[in-house]
């Protein structure tokens, strides 16, 4: 069994390697990957914003249709009813 500094000592070495074979290229690209996360995900939910209000609206302005056509519909009958007695 290891004693607790060679386990500290190893686990060091695979740290350093590590950190070595990540280079410094993509620890410096690690903070523009994370800004560019970021960004993108503002313009999916400002994309998402955008639809729910576009969605609302269209539902809106159905509803105001629907209720146009009732009123029509209603004005109908009641021609209809006039003209039938």
């Amino acid at each position: 069994m290891k004693s607790y500094e060679e386990l500290v000592e190893e686990q060091g070495r695979r740290e350093s390697s590590f950190l070595s074979n990540l280079g410094e290229a993509e620890l410096r690209e690690l903070p523009d990957f994370e800004t560019g996360v970021g960004q993108r995900r503002e313009e999916i939910l400002f994309k998402i914003i955008t639809e729910i209000e576009d969605t609302t609206n269209a539902l809106n302005q159905v509803e105001q249709l629907s209720q146009r056509l009732k009123k029509y519909l209603e004005r109908l009958k009641k021609i209809h009813r006039t003209l039938s007695e």
